[in-house]
């Protein structure tokens, strides 16, 4: 079996790390650039829950909160899911069946660079291609979003809306 490499996406925001921040751990903030409700307790084994406007619900919990420079959750798809989950073609299962909430991990950085921010997403133990082909697609869908709140833009509809 080949090793699935995991997502790296790294962006510089026109904000501070703190205030960076504040969109990774504020539901009301996060809401903003990514998903349509949110529940965050931003405290190890707090709750990690968000919503997107098309349904899907990513869940896990925060393993770590070091504020302002590092974040790091479970992820995976929320278990009321499952049942609506099917396998893709050629037996490979797809959804909450392949990564159940929490299975995976995400790391935010939040490192000080050029007056703002250099923000590194890394998400690792994805189960499969095209899992991680479609998280891929995501991060680079949402991150460039909060680059444009956090500089004052509106990031617009959710593309998931």
């Amino acid at each position: 079996m080949t090793e699935i490499v995991p997502v790296e996406v790294s962006v510089h925001l026109p904000a501070a790390p703190d205030d960076v921040f504040r969109y990774l751990t504020d539901p009301a903030r996060y809401v903003r650039w990514m998903g349509s409700e949110a529940a965050l307790e931003p405290v190890p084994g707090g709750v990690y829950r968000v919503r997107m406007p098309d349904g899907f619900e990513a869940a896990g919990q925060f393993l770590e909160v070091a504020r302002p420079h590092r974040v790091v959750f479970s992820w995976g798809f929320a278990s009321d899911q499952a049942a609506s989950r099917t396998k893709r073609k050629g037996g490979e299962p797809d959804g909450a069946s392949a990564m159940p909430p929490g299975s995976t991990r995400v790391t935010v950085t939040l490192d000080d660079e050029d007056g703002g921010t250099r923000l590194t997403l890394r998400h690792d133990d994805l189960p499969s291609n095209s899992l991680r082909e479609g998280h891929d697609i995501a991060w680079n869908t949402y991150l460039p979003r909060l680059v444009a709140l956090a500089g004052g833009s509106d990031p617009g509809p959710d593309p998931h809306s």
